[in-house]
């Protein structure tokens, strides 16, 4: 039951219909009792400058939950970022300070690290490929950077954009190898599709899926579908696969401990939410 005493968080995001957070949120904010709620906001990318300063002074609210394509405008707005947004260029998180400046973090590259760790898979010493490299790509990047990896490739249409995290990869984590190239997966241990290609039926493959070694992990971020064709044909290879639905609940988590609310876990997550696994597209 919302009242007046409900702490609000806006998702903010365009359009809000693929939204999936408020069917995690809500139902662990009811089943320990606090008075808080996500809400969904469709603020447009022409609208966001004017909206979200607006949004961010009402009185209940207490932080935001930034998604597509506002990553990066939002920055703007924030009087403090995290050693991961100075990586990626980009945030997903909004923390209202008493004070009521802003606080932001990237959640993205935890989730999928967290997936990743679950599963059983060590990340050092191991050689990562990542197509795609907008707010989620680098994010995960950043994240996997962290835990020493021998290799971190980037591929994205954008060479300039690449590169240009390739070189803030390097300034922050100064033993990687940290390079810009072709999506030929190819000799790599982890896979990362960070593009939203998969969304749709019709989407092209982001890689050849022919080229991964049948040891590989290969994990998403497309949220529309379960089992991506990507993932479908890695599966049929013998890697062991991530769907986008993982990285979200596992860095779920990550957000509430940001948000000052009790730890919990993405098996809990996965229990209370009603929602198993997103739509088909």
């Amino acid at each position: 039951m919302l009242d007046g005493h409900t702490r609000l968080y806006a998702h903010i995001g365009y359009p809000t219909s693929s939204f999936k957070a408020p069917l995690i949120y809500n139902p662990y904010f009811a089943a320990h009792g606090i008075n808080a709620a996500v809400v969904p906001i469709g603020v447009p990318a022409a609208d966001f400058d004017a909206a979200f300063p607006a949004i961010m002074r009402f009185s209940n609210i207490a932080g935001a939950l930034i998604t597509m394509p506002h990553k990066v405008t939002v920055l703007r707005h924030l009087a403090r970022v995290s050693p991961a947004i100075a990586v990626t260029g980009a945030c997903n998180a909004v923390r209202r300070e008493e004070d009521g400046t802003l606080s932001g973090d990237m959640f993205d590259g935890e989730g999928f690290v967290r997936g990743l760790a679950r599963k059983g898979q060590a990340i050092a010493g191991r050689r990562v490929l990542i197509v795609g490299v907008g707010g989620a790509g680098a994010a995960i990047a950043a994240a996997l950077a962290a835990r020493g990896p021998a290799l971190i490739r980037l591929a994205d249409l954008r060479a300039e954009i690449a590169g240009e995290v390739a070189a803030r990869l390097a300034a922050h984590f100064p033993g990687l190898a940290a390079e810009v190239g072709t999506n030929d997966p190819a000799g790599f241990d982890i896979v990362v599709n960070a593009t939203p290609l998969g969304m749709r039926p019709e989407d092209p493959l982001p890689l050849d899926p022919a080229r991964l070694a049948p040891g590989a992990f290969v994990g998403e971020v497309v949220l529309s579908r379960e089992r991506t064709p990507l993932l479908e044909a890695a599966a049929a290879r013998g890697c062991t696969i991530q769907i986008g639905l993982d990285m979200l609940f596992e860095m779920i988590p990550a957000y509430l401990e940001f948000f000052g609310f009790p730890p919990t876990t993405a098996d809990e997550l996965h229990a209370l939410a009603t929602i198993s696994g997103p739509e088909p597209a």
